[in-house]
């Protein structure tokens, strides 16, 4: 690391990015970027901050400059070879990242759901306990420069999270995802294999996981989960409309009891997760669970708003496994209520790999309507259609966009639970302002 250099960010915008863009601000480095004149959420943190950014331009690249480069911009990218063409040193983000946190007691999440709401508590509870710097996959970065801890979101795409050696490796569970990457779950699998395998003190897994029951690796591994086959497990568990309560056994030992104002089995599953590794590192468990107690949630995972007696709900669901847990979520916090999906897939590749699996998990549902397929710059296209899943549905499913909302205007005492990694949270706010100015009387 150099105070002198000025770090570049080509593809500042990014979620991974802007907030390690953050970081490296709030440790007190130099920070500019570039990327598209569109707008994004990420920009805000940003703009506070005072960063300068500006469209992707070859004549932004100047001596003295050290560059870091987002994962979705290749080597012919203008800034790129204008940065090679002056001898400057580049890093792909991830390696950077790498390189960073060997500074620190580094506790990666990984697992191919879970990684960013885990990562959030963790960052919330420790931030209170210790000097850190963090990294969270919603765009949400911090940096100190006293920080002795550095929290990260780790993501197994494309084996990114093999640039990283960090002491703690947090595993929330193996699934096939990215199937234009992965050729199955065992190819996944063996990726958090090669993870667990260059972590340097200990993995914390989830035990209720098949997978990571056969996890081999050359340090401790603790598991944590539901019954008294895991090192660290969940018992007395009451989960009501203000979180969930749980008693904690420790090795053996009890712990305490401990409350997460979160939803879902799969919360608790989290809270285990950093309660076992801040134990490791000597935290007192008061401690740990006053401030997990006080955790408000990360952005895009199970954002909450009401209209009137209407209550919306935004969620980065993408996948059936998270689906399943973003509808448990919901029927937990609001059992009185109908549970109406709005679902829009994400990546053709992705859909048409789990097409059965997405429908079982959105049968859950009370109702459903569907989102076309996003096109993200990733997959413009594919075999599969909307309509494909919409066929595998139990019920009649109608299919809305951002100018077709009609059909959502009669729901009024019900929860409508907006998913995807798209632009689904674009058509919920649209929604909202629609929905406000057609029920006026509800505000």
């Amino acid at each position: 690391m150099d105070k002198a250099t000025t770090y570049h960010f080509v593809g500042i915008k990014g979620s991974g990015m802007s907030a390690l863009a953050l970081i490296l601000v709030g440790e007190g480095y130099k920070v500019q970027g570039s990327d598209v004149g569109k707008y994004f959420f990420t920009q805000q943190g940003l703009e506070a901050a005072g960063v300068p950014m500006m469209e992707f331009s070859a004549d932004n690249i100047q001596a003295g400059l050290t560059i870091i480069a987002g994962n979705a911009f290749g080597d012919d990218h203008e800034e790129l070879v204008r940065a090679r063409e002056l001898g400057l040193p580049i890093y792909r983000y991830h390696h950077f990242l790498g390189k960073l946190i060997k500074g620190y007691t580094s506790i990666a999440v990984s697992g191919c759901h879970g990684k960013t709401s885990t990562t959030g508590l963790l960052a919330h509870t420790l931030k209170h306990l210790a000097p850190l710097s963090y990294l969270i996959g919603d765009g949400t970065g911090y940096g100190q420069e006293s920080a002795k801890y550095f929290g990260l979101e780790a993501c197994e795409y494309r084996h990114h999270f093999l640039s990283y050696e960090p002491d703690y490796a947090i595993i929330t569970n193996v699934d096939f995802d990215h199937p234009d990457y992965f050729t199955s779950i065992d190819d996944v699998f063996s990726a958090f294999t090669s993870f667990a395998g260059q972590t340097t003190k200990a993995v914390i897994a989830c035990g209720e996981d098949a997978y990571l029951r056969q996890l081999k690796a050359p340090i401790p591994v603790y598991y944590y989960g539901f019954d008294s086959n895991s090192t660290v497990y969940a018992t007395n568990v009451e989960r009501a409309q203000d979180g969930s309560s749980f008693d904690v056994t420790f090795e053996g030992k009890f712990l305490g009891r401990f409350h997460v104002p979160t939803y879902g089995k799969h919360n608790i599953l989290n809270a285990l997760a950093v309660i076992t590794v801040l134990t490791l590192e000597g935290f007192p468990a008061d401690a740990i669970a006053q401030n997990l107690a006080t955790f408000t949630g990360v952005k895009r995972r199970f954002s909450v708003k009401t209209v009137g007696d209407l209550t919306i709900i935004d969620d980065y669901a993408h996948h059936p496994s998270e689906i399943k847990a973003t509808i448990d979520a919901t029927k937990q916090r609001y059992p009185d209520k109908r549970c109406i999906a709005v679902f829009q897939p994400h990546t053709f590749s992705r859909t048409v790999a789990l097409l059965n699996e997405f429908a079982e998990s959105l049968n859950l549902a009370d109702q459903v309507y569907l989102c076309d397929i996003f096109n993200s710059a990733r997959e413009q296209s594919g075999e599969v259609t909307i309509q494909d899943l919409a066929a595998l549905i139990d019920q009649e499913v109608e299919i809305i966009s951002s100018e077709h909302l009609s059909p959502l205007m009669q729901y009024k005492d019900d929860v409508i639970v907006f998913m995807g990694a798209g632009d689904v949270d674009k058509i919920a706010q649209r929604f909202e302002k629609e929905y406000a100015r057609l029920h006026p009387n509800v505000l």
